[in-house]
């Protein structure tokens, strides 16, 4: 892969744009971090659906696929090629199929820093 500046600065400013976006609904609105996590995320399942976040993930790379959009655009592009590969089923499955890894990732990475780290109560 060639090194390519420009691509670091269109990743940096979609990827700070979206931080940028919920730095704004933290401060603005009554929001919690759930909701505003869910809004993301939903947020890359419609964006998946009109068509938009391919074009946005050719332009911007990890910028746009390594916040929670992302997560949500794979959720989303997995249960649409789950329908048509195996239909109502693949529909239910293909999300959790697509992101299987990102989610195994995670329980494992949760279960070896709660072994590490000892969790206290906010007073």
């Amino acid at each position: 892969m060639i090194f390519d500046p420009m691509m670091y600065l269109k990743v940096f400013l979609v990827g700070g744009l979206i931080c940028l976006i919920g730095q704004i609904l933290i401060i603005t609105t009554k929001m919690t971090s759930a909701r505003i996590l869910v809004t993301f995320l939903l947020s890359g399942v419609f964006l998946h659906v009109i068509g938009v976040f391919e074009p946005l993930k050719e332009f911007a790379g990890s910028g746009v696929t390594i916040p929670i959009m992302g997560f949500g655009y794979s959720l989303a592009k997995g249960a649409i090629e789950g329908w048509y590969d195996y239909g109502l089923i693949g529909l239910l499955t293909g999300g959790l199929t697509a992101t299987s890894a990102g989610i195994a990732a995670a329980v494992v990475s949760a279960f070896v820093f709660s072994l590490l780290f000892s969790s206290k109560t906010k007073k």
